[in-house]
């Protein structure tokens, strides 16, 4: 029987998003003066006010204040009629020294076992599944094109009277063998000056946004919901206060896929949270990518300061070609998940993670991102044979 799954994105523009983006910005300068440097930092973003949190041990000087208002201009809050804008916000910062029982755990000198344990216990998921090239579930997919589609308009200047602050929302209709069929609803709502009337945001935003990114997948039936309330004039921190790692699903598989509830923004690579579920998004893109299975979900959990996983389970779902555990033991043969040995092969000391923090940070083949690469399809096939 047929069924609907429904995914959503937002804009670089909606509050909680700004947050990560501030927070992945002040880690990108932390890496790019100190690829050693641990951060965990936090931001909260409300009506002319930032607070940026958390710990942090680096030998750079990080200009925090400086950050998160070139951050908030360049997302595009640079006008004081937007409620909101780079220059008249408060920034506070209050961020402290990163805990020394953590880096027991985390410094190879220091941990007893001498090789970089996980930062902290937890489980993450990794997922992939062959609805698009990337292999990514459709409808966050298309939820993510979405909302670039509408940033990309509001800034090439063709409808100036957007703002920065936005969302979509995608229903995809599944056939019975779970096959993407067609769109079955669109949700967009977008800020906007109080000059532009409904009517003008409708036919604007189908026939800018819509059309070019679901077009050939809507059809007579598909219901389209455009700033549904009909007004969405006062819209980022003023209109809801946003906060870093709000939107996890959203950075990741739009619900399809299970999430172990830790976020990635701000934290660097020596939080599991982030670059195990990472990791994980390899693998279980490297098992569909082979042709192993047309859906796979890989599972990590760690224990602090232990480097080796204490469980790695994989899951296709009945799409697979060997059995599941057949899978396990190759990943486990194929993949070191170790966290020193996931920072080294996904190259995540460099400065890039506040390209990340809006529009997903699963899928990103746009980016050039290690993670998307399936450079071990072959390796992984010889250990499954």
């Amino acid at each position: 029987m047929s069924h609907f799954f429904t995914s959503e994105s937002v804009t670089e523009g909606h509050p909680d998003k700004i947050c990560d983006q501030i927070s992945d910005a002040i880690l990108d300068d932390a890496l790019r003066q100190d690829k050693n440097a641990h951060v965990a930092c936090e931001c909260l973003a409300t009506t002319g006010l930032v607070i940026v949190a958390g710990e942090m041990r680096t030998k750079g000087y990080i200009p925090i204040a400086e950050i998160a208002r070139r951050t908030i201009r360049e997302i595009g809050y640079d006008d004081a009629t937007y409620g909101f804008d780079h220059k008249a916000c408060a920034v506070i910062v209050s961020v402290g020294e990163q805990s020394a029982d953590i880096q027991m755990g985390v410094d190879t000198d220091k941990n007893t076992n001498h090789e970089q344990g996980a930062g902290d216990q937890g489980l993450m998921f990794g997922f992939a599944c062959d609805e698009t090239p990337e292999l990514m579930p459709l409808p966050i997919s298309l939820a993510h094109r979405l909302t670039k589609k509408l940033a990309e308009v509001r800034k090439q200047k063709g409808l100036s009277y957007l703002r920065p602050d936005g969302k979509s929302q995608v229903t995809v209709q599944y056939s019975d063998e779970g096959k993407p069929e067609r769109i079955e609803c669109v949700v967009v709502s977008t800020q906007h000056a109080e000059s532009a009337s409904q009517e003008q945001i409708f036919t604007d935003i189908k026939k800018h946004v819509i059309e070019p990114v679901c077009g050939n997948l809507c059809d007579k039936d598909t219901k389209f919901h455009i700033n549904p309330t009909g007004r969405f004039v006062i819209g980022g921190p003023p209109g809801d206060c946003g906060l870093t790692g709000r939107k996890i699903i959203v950075d990741t598989y739009g619900g399809y896929s299970r999430h172990g509830g830790g976020a990635f923004s701000g934290k660097d690579p020596s939080k599991v949270d982030r670059s195990a579920a990472y990791a994980a998004r390899w693998i279980a893109k490297h098992v569909v990518a082979a042709k192993l299975a047309r859906k796979c979900e890989v599972q990590v959990a760690y224990a602090i300061g232990v480097a080796t996983p204490v469980s790695v389970h994989c899951e296709t779902f009945g799409t697979g070609t060997v059995s599941d555990r057949v899978l396990e033991k190759a990943i486990t043969e194929v993949f070191d998940l170790r966290p020193a040995a996931i920072i080294s092969d996904l190259d995540l000391l460099k400065p890039q993670y506040r390209q990340l923090a809006s529009y997903g940070h699963l899928g990103r083949e746009d980016l050039g991102v290690a993670w998307e690469k399936c450079d071990r399809v072959e390796a992984l096939l010889k250990a499954v044979r």
